[in-house]
């Protein structure tokens, strides 16, 4: 293993357990006494939403709720909650239900606090300019790591493919983890979200290493591999490969649940310093020609991705095959070969398709999806392997021919 350099930004407080969502009260009375609660319809009227509004209330916390959350977080449901709630001043932000909600969090609190400017100002690396009120985040699926990372994507009509906020300055103050809210999670979606958060570890344990600065940390948010990013991805691996499918086809199996909701927390350590790469640039553009989630479409594309860059990234992989539990193998070369076979295995196995031919996308779209693609500069720099437009375009037509 390489020591030469190592980074991460945890939130202040990350807490992990069966039960500790009743840990809100007191947390949040801790950094003040006004409280916005971002979530979506389907929460707002659930027993957690009462549940956290009671213990609010007997920690001396006044709370709104803002229920308005749609999925890929429009840019106008943004704006009606800072509008609506701006009145009321909330001292801290808690996000719950899955990454948009946790995202719109992030997000409100930004225009809560700054806000003289719009909101396109801060889209890309490193545009926030300070501390924001506080955020608690409590996942109630396991997927985006949203409650640990330093990243609010949303979309902006004006905008043909989703954009993202990152900045160091966006990391939830605290982050509740609670498995048991992932119970009542659907099948299809903890899939989906399991899948993306295997992505995240795969690709930040295999992104570009870049030399060693002393200015790296404050000048990206992304560093590339790292000696602290790769323990947290390796440990997400084996907690989500060995009991996704586990969580998918016995939902009420609390101990899969758990492993998978540490698991994509672990991913999401990872990612938040290393970055992601080729699957989650090339995504964008086929969510937004086909309207599909974002773990379908990187569910579908990481087989591919990873193919492209089994060039570079072997003894990765071997090292990604041993988290996994496979092997022994006589080479790297093998160990790669079943890594790959293995990820197909279980993404068919809790209903991922082979091929973007089934998520909808035609021959002709190809093009102007991988020119999309390379617009995600700090993903496609990212990449172990160099990108480019041609290279794109390969990994494109074989994810479309699914072979």
């Amino acid at each position: 293993m390489n020591y030469s350099y190592g980074i991460t930004r945890p939130p202040s407080c990350l807490i992990f357990g069966l039960g500790q969502r009743a840990a809100l009260g007191r947390v949040a009375t801790s950094l003040g006494k006004r409280a916005l609660i971002c979530t979506d319809q389907r929460l707002s009227n659930s027993p957690l939403i009462r549940e956290a509004q009671a213990d609010l209330s007997e920690q001396g916390v006044e709370s709104r709720i803002f229920d308005g959350t749609d999925p890929e977080l429009p840019l106008g449901g943004i704006l009606d909650c800072v509008s609506r709630y701006r009145a009321f001043d909330p001292e801290v932000l808690i996000g719950i239900g899955g990454g948009s909600c946790m995202d719109l969090a992030k997000v409100a609190s930004l225009l809560l606090t700054y806000p003289d400017n719009p909101i396109s100002k801060y889209y890309g690396e490193l545009k926030v300019p300070g501390r924001i009120k506080p955020v608690v985040a409590i996942p109630t699926t396991a997927g985006t790591g949203s409650e640990v990372t330093p990243v609010a994507v949303i979309g902006d009509p004006e905008r043909s493919v989703k954009v993202g906020i990152s900045s160091p300055w966006l990391i939830p103050h605290t982050a509740i983890c609670d498995p048991e809210l992932t119970l009542s999670c659907p099948s299809s979606l903890t899939g989906l979200s399991g899948a993306d958060a295997l992505a995240h570890a795969i690709e930040a344990f295999t992104a570009i290493r870049r030399v060693p600065d002393p200015a790296m940390a404050s000048n990206r948010v992304f560093v590339g591999k790292n000696v602290l990013s790769d323990h947290y991805a390796l440990v997400a691996i084996k907690l989500i490969s060995g009991n996704l499918a586990k969580a998918v086809e016995h939902g009420s199996d609390i101990e899969a649940r758990s492993a998978v909701m540490l698991g994509s927390t672990y991913a999401g350590l990872a990612f938040g310093t290393a970055g992601t790469c080729a699957a989650h640039a090339i995504q964008y553009p086929v969510g937004a020609k086909t309207h599909t989630p974002h773990g379908l479409g990187i569910g579908t594309l990481l087989p591919y991705t990873m193919e492209f860059n089994k060039k570079t990234s072997e003894r990765e992989y071997a090292q990604v095959a041993q988290a996994m539990g496979l092997g022994p193998f006589n080479s790297d070369h093998d160990a790669t070969q079943a890594t790959i076979s293995a990820i197909r295995t279980l993404f068919h196995r809790i209903g991922i398709p082979n091929s973007l031919r089934d998520l909808g996308v035609r021959e002709e779209d190809l093009n102007s999806m991988a020119e999309q693609s390379l617009g995600a500069t700090r993903l496609i720099e990212n990449n172990p392997r160099a990108l480019d437009l041609d290279s794109i375009r390969s990994i494109l037509d074989h994810s479309l021919r699914g072979a």
